[in-house]
């Protein structure tokens, strides 16, 4: 599968040729959360369903209700900028990336409630990949809230051959929260959480002591900071704006994705994702489609009862199903015949393949000698293509490793 670039790269390129860059305080406009209108004891006159009164049918559609938001929003000149960014440049990605949404938005907010933070938050996402959770940036941050190895392992996400959490949107929602909530301990500002999670919490720290401010808009007048970190929090308010509202800005032609819907069933290690659609009768595609974190189309060895995800309304035919197709269908890897002098490190080299799985996947250790003979399952189906390194040395006349192969 090829490598996708993560949306705000794409952004940031974009908005070079787009924005200009007017400073940040101009024109400010604040949108208050419900709570902040709550806590200035501002009230409001609603309608109740069977009143004689109809306000809504005096005003018509010309005074459409503004939609509400749980994290503060400023509308300022960077702001209308990257709105006319989306409106115009970057238009035709933008009505994908809105057409994605509805796939996603649903349950993402649905987790960030759960874990006490405000929803709008979403649109961190949003501005971080498009919901795509095949996006991989330039610093090799992956998945639809971006992680980068470090910072993934650190909030329970697994990255190793066989899968890659950071693909999940329900598992990388949960530890995009469980971060956002440290950032928000550490700052007391969600703008300032924001770019924290953009830059890093320690970028924002040293910025706030150097200038001794704890005001994002007042940080973004600075050098300190890297442009991208100043554009963060403009494009997150911008992205939630004109998705809250599409209509407003002009996209009337969207067709939004069904919201991600699905049942856990529990499966054997080492179980190929071809033999999971068949039993629920679904396609491959859709299966690996729910499934993103898996990297090789099969469950990971040694885990007995992984939890895979098949569409909604399919768990009771699964596991009649499931049963009947096990006994009859394996996952088939590659395989390899030793030959005399062969290492298992110069085999792993040789399919260009971790060591730790081919270890894994045959039941062995580093210290195992392997003999003359033997046959060893390469952790690749048999079914991917992949020339061995001996091959393409021999046929590009060279000692490089010839052509390369996309993980």
């Amino acid at each position: 599968m090829l490598k996708k670039i993560s949306l705000i790269g794409i952004i940031f390129f974009f908005s070079s040729t787009c924005l200009s860059s007017g400073a940040a305080e101009d024109n400010l406009r604040t949108y208050l959360t419900m709570e902040e209108q709550r806590q200035q004891g501002l009230e409001f006159f609603h309608l109740q369903e069977g009143d004689d009164f109809n306000l809504e049918a005096l005003l018509g559609d010309s005074r459409k209700k503004e939609p509400d938001f749980d994290i503060p929003i400023v509308v300022n000149a960077r702001v209308e900028q990257f709105i006319q960014c989306f409106q115009t440049t970057l238009r035709e990605k933008f009505v994908t990336w809105l057409a994605r949404s509805g796939k996603y938005i649903p349950i993402m907010k649905r987790l960030l409630r759960e874990q006490g933070l405000p929803e709008d938050l979403v649109y961190m996402a949003f501005i971080e990949s498009g919901f795509d959770p095949y996006a991989y940036s330039r610093s090799k941050a992956v998945g639809p809230w971006q992680f980068i190895y470090l910072t993934g392992k650190r909030y329970g996400l697994k990255v190793n051959w066989w899968v890659d959490e950071r693909r999940d949107p329900e598992k990388s929602t949960i530890a995009a929260a469980k971060y956002l909530k440290d950032l928000y301990e550490t700052f007391a500002c969600w703008y300032l959480a924001a770019a924290g999670y953009n830059a890093g919490e320690y970028k924002i720290i040293k910025a706030i002591k150097r200038y001794r401010t704890e005001d994002f808009w007042t940080l973004t007048k600075v050098r300190y900071l890297k442009r991208e970190t100043k554009d963060y929090v403009p494009l997150m308010i911008a992205a939630a704006l004109v998705a809250k509202d599409p209509e407003k800005y002009g996209f009337t032609d969207v067709e939004y994705q069904k919201p991600l819907r699905y049942e856990r069933v529990k499966v054997p290690e080492l179980t190929g994702l071809s033999l999971v659609a068949k039993a629920c009768e679904a396609s491959l595609e859709e299966i690996k489609d729910l499934n993103p974190e898996l990297r090789r189309g099969v469950t990971p060895p040694n885990e007995n009862d992984y939890e895979i995800k098949i569409p909604f309304g399919r768990k009771d035919l699964f596991e009649v199903t499931f049963q009947i197709l096990q006994a009859f269908e394996k996952f088939e890897f590659k395989t390899h015949l030793v030959k005399k002098g062969e290492t298992l490190k110069g085999i792993a080299k040789l399919y260009r393949v971790d060591l730790e799985p081919l270890i894994e996947l045959n039941h062995l250790s580093k210290a195992t000698p392997i003999s003359k003979g033997t046959i060893l399952s390469i952790p690749i189906s048999k079914d991917e293509e992949i020339r061995p390194l001996a091959m393409a040395r021999k046929k590009n006349g060279k000692g490089g490793s010839g052509g390369s192969r996309s993980k």
